[in-house]
């Protein structure tokens, strides 16, 4: 131990070395996280201020909205912030919360899917059974319970994370902390913080993903059932905005996390992280406004009101 250099920081590197191309990033970054801010708060604002949609599908929506900004404030923020300091460090202890609150906004995106999918199965597949089953109660319930379990995994991983020591090279070859670039920098055994992300968060991605699956199964069943034409098109235009953001979220997430870290790349991580991370927040709000009715009503009622006010 006596003959290791240990360091107290790290330096992000971001998603490009060359001058030339960084007020172009910082421009493009920029760019995304107002869109993305301002795209998630016209959903939250919109669903909060039009009493037709306080149902428990918009309640979840509202919810996902709001997760999708604090995620994207996870790391875009610190990306402007470098840029315009001119420095690329950020402490150790800055490290491991920003690994702790990616945890927790990733799961909760993860579970909020997963009771989605299963509030589109209740609504699709027992209709006359939805209010009695969706109560509020049980809506904030599950909420409450996926911020509970995502807390305790994040604080899994980023203490497994704390236990590891760094020493000569301190170079990430990212943009944020993430897990996987942290661990090739490890002079530690990480082979237990490689086990805990195929395994433990393995059952938290997959099995939210597989239920999805199950539901959306059960819910094509029953709108092929549908006798009015009109109706079927409604019901499958809803669940197709949702099962475009599922795929969108679980494919990169599988294809970053769930390989051995031996196989990963620089910049095959960066670019599939900045995917979930960045792009995938900033579509969401369109995903989900521009095929719902209801939705773009309640949007344009709100953009007018702010728009006459001024």
């Amino acid at each position: 131990m006596s003959t290791k250099s240990f360091i107290s920081e790290f330096l992000l590197l971001g998603l490009s070395r060359q001058p030339h191309q960084q007020q172009l990033l910082f421009l493009f970054f920029l760019t995304m996280y107002l869109a993305t801010v301002l795209g998630n708060l016209l959903i939250i604002l919109a669903i909060s201020t039009d009493s037709r949609l306080h149902t428990p599908m918009y309640f979840f929506l509202s919810n996902l909205s709001f997760m999708d900004i604090c995620f994207s404030s996870t790391t875009v923020p610190k990306v402007l912030a470098n840029h315009l300091l001119g420095s690329q460090t950020i402490s150790f202890s800055g490290c491991l919360m920003q690994i702790y609150f990616l945890c927790v906004f990733a799961e909760m995106d993860n579970f909020l899917l997963a009771v989605m999918a299963y509030d589109r199965f209740v609504a699709i597949c027992h209709p006359l059974h939805y209010t009695a089953k969706m109560t509020p109660q049980l809506c904030v319930l599950l909420v409450a319970v996926s911020w509970v379990v995502a807390n305790l995994n994040a604080l899994l991983h980023t203490l497994l994370m704390a236990r590891l020591s760094f020493c000569a090279d301190n170079v990430i070859p990212h943009f944020f902390c993430d897990v996987t670039p942290l661990l090739r920098l490890s002079c530690s055994d990480t082979y237990l913080n490689e086990m805990m992300i195929l395994f433990e968060a393995g059952l938290i991605v997959i099995a939210p993903f597989i239920c999805i699956l199950v539901s959306y199964m059960f819910i094509v069943c029953a709108v092929l059932r549908i006798s009015s034409r009109r109706r079927r098109w409604k019901a499958f235009s809803t669940c197709g905005s949702h099962l475009a953001v599922v795929f969108l979220f679980y494919g990169t997430i599988i294809s970053l996390y769930f390989n051995p870290i031996s196989s990963h790349s620089a910049e095959k991580d960066t670019a599939v992280a900045m995917m979930y991370t960045v792009v995938t927040p900033m579509l969401n709000p369109f995903i989900y406004s521009l095929r719902n009715k209801d939705m773009k009503g309640a949007l344009g009622k709100v953009i007018t009101i702010k728009f006459l006010s001024i």
